[in-house]
C-alpha cells in the first residue's frame, strides 16, 4: 500500500515556540512533573535528572506533532489542548480519525516511536495547544541510567497497548452510542471543543447518526 503524504504548510513552523523547563514549571505549578511521578512512581532524583531532556512547546491549531511517513521522534505530554491522530486515505481523499489526545495524556505514534519506522498517521493540534516533550534518544538515556525510568517505559508500553486493544474491542463489542459515551468519559467537553464531523469520523458514523445519539444521551441524563 502506498501512502500519500499530505503537506503541512511550512509557515506553521514559524509559530512553534520553545520554552525553558523552568518557564513551563512556573506556568503549570509543577503539575506536569507530578503527573510523571504519579504515572511511574518517579522520585525526586529521577525527576531532577530528567529535567535537561524535557522541553515545552506551544502549538497553534493545525500544527503537526508528527507527519504521515515520518518517524515519530518525540514523546509528548499534553498540557493544554486536543490532538487527533488520523490517517489520510489516498483513495478517497478522506481523513479518518483514529484517536484523540487531550490534557494529561501522553502524545505519540508509539509503533513508530519504538520501532524507528515511519508513522502511518498524522498527529495534529485541533486547537491552540501546549505540550511537554522528550526525544526518543533522551528518553532511552533515562531508561538505561535510571531503573524507575525503565519502569516508566514499561508502563508507557502497557498503556499504549491497552489503548490500541481497547479501540479494536470498542468496534467489535460496543454500540455506536456506547463508543460515544466512552469518548466523553475520556475527553470531557470534547463535543464543545471540536467540530462534530471529527467525532463522527472517530466513531465511524454519519453526522445525522451522531446527532441522534447525542439527543438520546442527553435525554437519559435528564431522566
Amino acid at each position: 500500500m502506498t501512502l500519500k503524504l499530505q503537506c503541512c504548510p511550512v509557515v506553521n513552523s514559524v509559530y512553534l515556540r520553545l520554552y525553558s523547563i523552568r518557564d513551563l514549571m512556573s506556568q503549570s505549578n509543577n503539575s506536569i512533573f507530578q503527573h510523571l511521578r504519579d504515572f511511574a512512581q518517579l522520585n525526586d532524583k529521577d525527576i531532577n535528572d530528567s529535567q535537561p531532556f524535557w522541553k515545552a512547546r506551544k502549538m497553534i491549531k493545525g500544527d503537526f506533532f508528527n507527519m504521515q511517513q515520518m518517524v515519530c521522534n518525540d514523546l509528548g505530554l499534553v498540557v493544554k489542548g486536543i490532538f487527533r491522530i488520523y490517517y489520510h486515505d489516498p483513495n478517497t481523499e478522506e481523513d479518518k480519525n483514529i484517536y484523540f489526545f487531550s490534557e494529561n495524556q501522553f502524545l505519540v505514534s508509539f509503533r513508530s516511536f519504538i520501532s524507528r519506522n515511519p508513522c502511518w498517521y498524522f498527529i495534529e493540534a485541533m486547537e491552540d495547544s501546549e505540550i511537554f516533550f522528550i526525544s526518543y534518544k533522551d528518553l532511552n538515556r533515562l531508561y538505561e541510567s535510571h531503573p524507575n525510568w525503565g519502569k516508566f517505559g514499561r508502563l508507557l508500553a502497557e498503556s499504549f497497548f491497552t489503548i490500541a486493544q481497547t479501540r479494536t474491542e470498542e468496534f467489535l463489542f460496543f454500540s455506536h452510542e456506547e463508543r460515544y459515551t466512552r469518548l466523553l468519559e475520556q475527553h470531557p467537553q470534547i463535543i464543545e471543543r471540536i467540530p462534530a464531523y471529527h467525532i463522527s469520523s472517530y466513531l465511524g458514523i454519519t453526522n445525522p447518526s451522531l446527532s441522534r445519539i447525542r439527543k438520546r444521551v442527553e435525554g437519559k441524563k435528564g431522566e
